[in-house]
């Protein structure tokens, strides 16, 4: 079944509902509303007023300090979700808008944003409870969203449409994230990456959609129990080591070092650009069960050292080889599977592997072990 908002807010909803992946923000009937809240953000350019429980908090023409208010005027000490709803658009410029724990928001209008150096035009950090229904968002931020910390972060309608910086960025060097939920994230125009996540155990994608992003569409670093349903690029990683779908940096790597199969994608499609598939610097634990790739710039699909990783079916079509590599620094590639029809370009082992299977049709040239 394609996948489509609806079906994925749906499973989302179900998943909250099963497991507790987001306490307390399991209230479906709040998704995408812009039209109540317990705060508000109305009007236009120059003229914004924002409401909190009935109350005028803000009357002014600035956008930011706008939304800004509706969100520090909930609840103080609140321990579920309150709802900011933002149908206005304007431009934040090169600021950030800070969700603190047990918000959710909804950012039905356009926002522009400039580029605040290491920030996210949207960030929430050590926090809580966090959702993030809608956003569509425009212009050339440093991150498009930044979190770090959370524990609970659902992502819902995301629609970036860049002209520069990295759009969703989950940071390597502070706390690590638990149970995030991203339902539909559409990127492009950046000079990044798209989606980037470090150091996140408990991962749920519906669909990330990348077209004309210099670095990777979705990338995993360091990031364990995953299961990701549709990563689509087109013109993404042209010219770079990247990759549409790219696992990197330990990812699915278990605290004791094992790797279990606990990154699960359902498809992968990936057009022209650089790299379809990747994955390295020591991950692994990765099933794709389809995959889709014409035309790649670099490797279709290169596998460098990395261990217990499935390809379970679909076509390559043209573009650069499907190899399984290792470089010195790291142990040996092993325990990889790739079942796929493979056109008009190669399939290659070099170095060879450790218990490296290739059930390959099509009329590939094969240079493996």
């Amino acid at each position: 079944m394609p996948l489509n908002r609806a079906t994925v807010a749906v499973a989302a909803a179900a998943l909250v509902a099963a497991v507790g992946l987001i306490p307390g923000s399991a209230t479906p009937a709040a998704a995408a509303d812009c039209n109540s809240g317990t705060s508000m953000v109305t009007g236009s350019s120059g003229n914004y007023t924002t409401t909190s429980h009935g109350n005028t908090v803000y009357r002014g023409g600035d956008y930011r300090a706008a939304i800004q208010a509706g969100i520090d005027n909930l609840t103080p000490g609140r321990t579920s979700q309150q709802h900011v709803a933002v149908p206005a658009s304007g431009s934040i410029g090169a600021s950030t808008i800070s969700l603190p724990s047990h918000t959710s928001i909804s950012i039905c209008g356009t926002m522009n944003v400039g580029n605040r150096g290491g920030r996210g035009a949207i960030e929430a950090l050590n926090a809580s409870d966090v959702t993030i229904w809608d956003v569509n968002m425009t212009g050339n931020p440093y991150f498009g969203m930044r979190f770090y910390g959370m524990n609970g972060l659902h992502l819902g309608d995301i629609d970036l449409d860049l002209s520069g910086g990295l759009g969703i960025r989950f940071e390597r060097d502070h706390p690590g994230s638990r149970n995030v939920v991203i339902d539909d994230v559409y990127v492009s125009g950046t000079n990044n990456h798209g989606v980037e996540t470090w150091n996140v155990d408990g991962l749920e994608v519906g669909r990330v959609v990348a077209r004309n992003v210099d670095g990777t569409g979705l990338l995993l670093n360091n990031t364990v129990n995953a299961n990701i349903g549709t990563v689509d690029g087109d013109d993404v990683a042209t010219g770079t080591g990247y990759a549409t779908f790219r696992t990197a940096n330990r990812a699915g790597r278990m605290s004791d070092g094992s790797y279990p199969t606990n990154i699960v994608v359902d498809r992968v499609v990936s057009r022209g650009g650089g790299r379809g598939v990747f994955c390295v610097s020591e991950s692994g634990g990765v099933q794709i069960r389809n995959i889709d790739l014409a035309n790649n710039g670099n490797n279709a699909v290169l596998i460098e050292n990395c261990y217990n990783y499935r390809i379970d079916g679909g076509t390559v079509n043209g573009g650069g080889e499907v190899r399984v590599a290792a470089r010195s620094e790291f142990p040996n590639t092993r325990d990889v599977t790739v079942t796929a029809r493979v056109d008009n370009t190669s399939v290659r082992e070099s170095p060879c592997g450790v218990n490296v299977t290739w059930n390959i049709t099509g009329n590939a040239r094969l240079d493996v072990c």
